[in-house]
């Protein structure tokens, strides 16, 4: 039997109508939909086109096209073919419209336009990858914030999350056996963060780990004695160096990322950084 299909139709990427279309047909977890992107809607020809596919499929039609007049058009020929429609982005706008004296623009893609604030995620996107993991200690010296803990505290996903706020975080695992590198103590304390974590929490984090590569639950690295070793030693270097300290043992990486904001928040507004 053929998959009931939705078309998501826009008149820019069509990205926000897919998804809208995907957490809807996923709440009917008993059924199968083909969701099918159809971009850059601009003519009343592909309008024409789109509602006699979804005619001849028994399809229906979810939109974000921007233009009063391309929707009004897709909405009569829908009814006229007897085709379900939903407008995703009209009622928005309208709603938006009671909340202000202004027009909108009505221009596609708006969402999409490369502004500062996209070029600034970028960047800090980029400068979490190349100083993930202590790959470049030069990066502690021109980091936001610099992240340090032992193996499997979320260092690499913390530092990814406060990428998309904006936030250039340079992230350290702390190892017994592995020197400290000297830039670590050049960076003042307001600007590090350590994160700790229940021994036994972080040894089932380690357990699942190994067991998900097909390695042994029971190594070293997953071992109790060892990682209460590593915590031992991951206090001892936070207390040298001066810094705040969250313990990740019960917090979403969100939970995590809202305090180190508080913290990069509150020294841009004293130390002007």
């Amino acid at each position: 039997m053929a998959k009931p299909i939705i078309y998501a139709c826009s008149d820019s990427l069509g990205d926000t109508a897919e998804r809208v279309a995907r957490a809807a047909a996923c709440q009917y977890d008993k059924q199968e939909f083909d969701i099918v992107r159809m971009p850059y809607i601009r003519t009343e020809q592909q309008v024409e086109e789109i509602v006699q596919k979804a005619k001849e499929h028994s399809a229906m039609i979810c939109c974000t096209i921007i233009s009063p007049t391309l929707r009004r058009k897709l909405q009569e020929l829908s009814n006229a073919q007897n085709v379900t429609l939903v407008d995703i982005i009209g009622p928005m706008l309208a709603g938006v419209g009671t909340l202000t004296h202004t027009e909108p623009t009505m221009k596609p893609g708006m969402i999409h336009q490369l502004d500062e604030e996209y070029f600034k995620r970028v960047e800090a996107i980029e400068f979490a990858v190349k100083f993930d993991d202590g790959k470049n200690p030069m990066g502690f010296l021109k980091a936001d914030i610099v992240i340090v803990g032992v193996s499997r505290t979320s260092k690499t996903p913390l530092s990814m999350y406060l990428a998309h706020k904006r936030i250039k975080a340079a992230n350290l695992p702390l190892v017994p056996e592995v020197a400290l590198p000297p830039e670590l103590f050049q960076v003042p304390a307001r600007k590090i963060v350590g994160l700790i974590i229940d021994p036994f929490k972080l040894n089932f984090i380690r357990s699942e780990r190994l067991r998900s590569m097909g390695l042994d639950s029971n190594a070293s690295y997953a071992n109790i004695e060892r990682i209460n070793e590593e915590l031992t030693y991951a206090r001892n270097v936070m207390r040298r160096l001066h810094c705040p300290i969250i313990d990740v043992s019960s917090k979403a990486i969100e939970e995590t990322a809202n305090l180190v904001m508080e913290i990069v928040k509150r020294n841009k507004e004293l130390y002007h950084e």
